[in-house]
């Protein structure tokens, strides 16, 4: 039986008498986009801040190809294979499309990142990694021009670019079709879709059409807990699910 990539047991996250996180367990299997979704103040983001060292935890283990994580900082969990992007995007504006991608590949090293004397960047020795993730992306055709001067969905198309960069095994995603068009939100969500391929994806994501269509397994949450868990099929009947968060959203209707 396939082991899973990452088996979080337990998890809490507390702030003061504030508990954001109560004893979540999450089980994501390689190779699979395990979506985490629930209405705002569900605990999602501070989930994926715990599981990816943001914030650290205040109980709870977490394996990462069986390695014990949970008390590692976020730099070392990426050294292991674990990259995520952000709600917010967090490129570097003045910088063009190449030197953000090159930083991001630097940065697997602590300290390494804004470098830019290094031999590293003085041999190119990430070009090839960055021009798979520009076709990847679709962003090859803006490889030169500066993050600023990319519409919202190219920026947020680089923001996962920059986690592919740390060459992950397992990347989280935060609402990466935020503020995008319809259009946009295509095109981001076949290139989720394909990351499978070569990795896992856990994702947070608003958009339940995307959640539905991609997903292979979606954790629903409330209120720092697990309230569902399954299939999108499971999930989409589930009266508790369409009752407490998704109303006709989920079903299709007005």
């Amino acid at each position: 039986m396939t082991q899973p990539i990452l088996d979080a047991k337990g998890v809490v996250k507390r702030y003061g008498k504030f508990v954001a996180v109560s004893g979540v367990d999450l089980r994501v299997m390689p190779n699979t986009i395990h979506s985490v979704i629930g209405p705002n103040g569900a605990g999602k983001t501070t989930l994926f801040h715990s599981l990816t060292g943001t914030v650290p935890l205040t109980a709870g283990t977490i394996l990462l190809n069986g390695e014990e994580v949970g008390k590692l900082p976020d730099h070392e969990r990426v050294q292991r294979g674990m990259a995520r992007s952000f709600q917010v995007t967090s490129l570097f504006p003045s910088l063009t499309v190449r030197e953000n991608l090159r930083i991001a590949a630097q940065g697997i090293q602590p300290g390494k990142a804004l470098h830019f004397w290094s031999a590293a960047l003085l041999h190119n020795a990430h070009d090839e990694l960055i021009r798979s993730i520009l076709d990847r992306l679709e962003l090859s055709h803006c490889v030169n021009r500066t993050s600023s001067q990319l519409s919202h969905g190219q920026q947020r198309r680089l923001e996962v670019g920059m986690a592919l960069a740390a060459k992950p095994k397992i990347i989280f995603l935060d609402e990466p079709t935020s503020g995008m068009g319809i259009d946009d939100i295509d095109a981001m969500k076949a290139i989720i879709h394909g990351l499978r391929e070569d990795l896992t994806v856990v994702l947070i994501e608003h958009n339940m059409g995307i959640v539905m269509d991609i997903s292979d397994t979606i954790t629903v949450m409330q209120l720092g807990k697990v309230l569902v868990e399954g299939a999108p099929d499971q999930v989409k009947g589930d009266t508790r699910v369409r009752e407490a968060y998704l109303g006709n959203m989920i079903t299709g209707g007005a």
